[in-house]
């Protein structure tokens, strides 16, 4: 992994890091308002979680990005990406943001697929970039099952 490459895919994650932050108040009324299951971890365990993966995000990127063996993979990898990180921030601004749950549910799936693509191209590039985005995509999983569980039992709200 080089330097570059590692500060490139580091200021890619900030940004979207950022971006879904800015957007999260688990102290909002709205969201305050809202049922949730049992099982929901705390909100002081979201940034616990998220501070990792997003180093790992970067890190497995990097990797893959330096390991792609040419010009055209190494292309097509950071579209993924890409794709992916805002697909990432987007979920935020739809769920927090708008208060749209049913709208970021959607908006998850399709964040799902993209990490399984991207988790894909970068395990064909680098076992350990792959092996570094296996939590994301679990947690992410995870996530799209708590939203799921948020609409169902939320079915007034609107969005």
């Amino acid at each position: 992994m080089t330097i570059p490459t590692w500060v490139t895919t580091t200021a890619a994650v900030v940004a979207a890091a950022g971006a879904g932050s800015l957007a999260t108040d688990p102290k909002s009324a709205w969201y305050r308002t809202l049922r949730k299951p049992s099982w929901q971890p705390p909100p002081a365990a979201f940034p616990a979680v998220w501070t990792p993966l997003y180093g790992l995000i970067a890190v497995a990127g990097a990797r893959a990005l330096d390991r792609s063996p040419d010009p055209a993979s190494r292309r097509a990898f950071g579209r993924v990406f890409a794709t992916d990180l805002g697909l990432n921030a987007a979920w935020t601004l739809l769920f927090f943001g708008a208060k749209r749950p049913k709208v970021a549910l959607a908006e998850i799936l399709a964040l799902n697929v993209a990490n399984v693509l991207l988790w894909r191209r970068a395990a064909n590039t680098d076992r350990l970039a792959g092996a570094a985005l296996a939590p994301y995509v679990a947690w992410c999983l995870f996530a799209t099952a708590l939203n799921s569980e948020i609409v169902r039992l939320n079915r007034r709200v609107s969005g």
